[in-house]
């Protein structure tokens, strides 16, 4: 027995009750001792000895909760503003070498020719002309960040319940359901964006209301006046056939969609999963010191510290590295789709059939014309909405 108790049970004058209420004292102490432990309670019914909840169990409670929804989202749909804009320039010129746009060709494939690119937007069409369908980007980007990482953190809320969980493969797969949520959503937008950065022409440029207006209307199999015979042959023998899928309507919105869901697979789930093991690195013990910052005061329990601004770039920009490695060449063929409806004939290219273009023009070289130009634009635009978001995160105290 605790030396306190004995101390109790040994004075003078105690009452007949006294054994019943060192008793009590005695269980309510190892009550309590066994709570601090971890340990099961023995009598769950006490108010002292209820059974507590793991530190991971707690944090995941409160990412369902509405307040942290709604706060994520906002912090993700900010940092992907954010990060989209440091890139807008290169992002146009990406487009519309990716397009093969006939007024660029003769820049693509050296760091030369994308400055000349540059210059030549510049001269045509001033600033605003690299910054050429941001509007529709920022339209689109904040709602899609802000889905994926709120997707993000949700599945991992369910996904990875415990401490021991927190494998590569979980992360992998949890940051890739993020990326096909947070695309399904925004995919048309996306289109739009590309069209209006796709368009050169000095005159009579089209408005967003008649580029939405030009997607929905196109034929899936419109054919040109100079087109070859067997083209010719090929579209009225169509006209005649019954019609299995609409040529007109949202559906064109998704078009190069498929490409999209197989790139963003292996693209967000690389990207969460090198951002997240990159970050474990650098919060190593020994690492810790010159890699993480103190932890603020309104920081949730449980939450890891966050990282110092050289070191939380590092993390975001090396996923951008990797991630973008990887899905590169669906991101090609998903381009290429996406423009089908306004050059060539407009006929609604499948994945293979825009995969054996792209060989045929330019070879396997082909699936990454632009990768340099890609490394530049989506390492400093992933670096920038990892840096974002964490930072946000940390001011929002989530």
């Amino acid at each position: 027995m605790p030396p306190a108790l004995i101390s109790h049970a040994s004075m003078p004058g105690s009452g007949s009750n006294e054994p019943r209420e060192v008793a009590a004292d005695a269980f309510r102490l190892g009550a309590r001792i066994q709570k601090e432990k971890g340990e099961v309670a023995v009598c769950p019914t006490d108010d002292e000895a209820s059974v507590p909840r793991s530190k991971k169990d707690s944090e995941n409670q409160k990412k369902r909760s509405l307040d942290y929804v709604w706060r994520s989202g906002v912090a993700g749909g900010l940092a992907g503003c954010a990060a989209k804009t440091v890139v807008a320039p290169l992002d146009r010129v990406k487009i519309l070498f990716q397009a093969r746009n006939p007024h660029f060709l003769k820049y693509a494939g050296s760091w030369w020719g994308f400055g000349e690119a540059i210059k030549d937007i510049y001269r045509q069409d001033g600033p605003i002309g690299l910054f050429r369908g941001h509007s529709a980007t920022l339209l689109r980007i904040f709602p899609y960040a802000g889905i994926k990482f709120l997707a993000y953190e949700q599945v991992r809320a369910l996904f990875i319940t415990r401490k021991d969980q927190e494998t590569p493969l979980r992360r992998l797969v949890s940051g890739s359901l993020a990326g096909v949520t947070s695309v399904f959503f925004t995919y048309p937008l996306e289109v739009i964006r590309v069209r209006l950065a796709f368009e050169t022409k000095r005159e009579g440029r089209s408005s967003l209301r008649s580029i939405v207006r030009q997607i929905y209307s196109e034929n899936a199999m419109t054919t040109p006046e100079n087109a070859p015979p067997p083209l010719r042959n090929m579209t009225a023998a169509s006209a005649h056939a019954p019609a299995l899928i609409p040529k007109t309507g949202l559906v064109n919105f998704y078009r190069g969609f498929s490409p999209t869901l197989l790139g963003m697979l292996p693209y967000a789930g690389m990207s969460f999963l090198t951002h997240d093991t990159v970050g474990d690195i650098f919060r190593h013990p020994k690492l810790a010191q010159w890699t993480t910052l103190p932890q603020p005061e309104n920081a949730p329990a449980g939450k890891a510290a966050p990282l110092r601004s050289w070191a939380e770039l590092s993390a975001g920009g090396i996923a951008g590295l990797v991630s973008q490695t990887v899905s590169y060449p669906l991101e090609v063929i998903r381009r290429r789709m996406q423009v089908g409806g306004a050059v060539g004939d407009g006929h609604r290219m499948t994945i293979g059939e825009t995969a054996k273009l792209i060989m045929r023009e330019r070879g396997f070289r082909g699936f990454f014309v632009g990768l340099t130009i890609g490394y530049a634009k989506v390492v400093p635009m992933v670096a920038a909405s990892f840096y974002t978001y964490e930072r946000l995160k940390t001011f929002l105290g989530i």
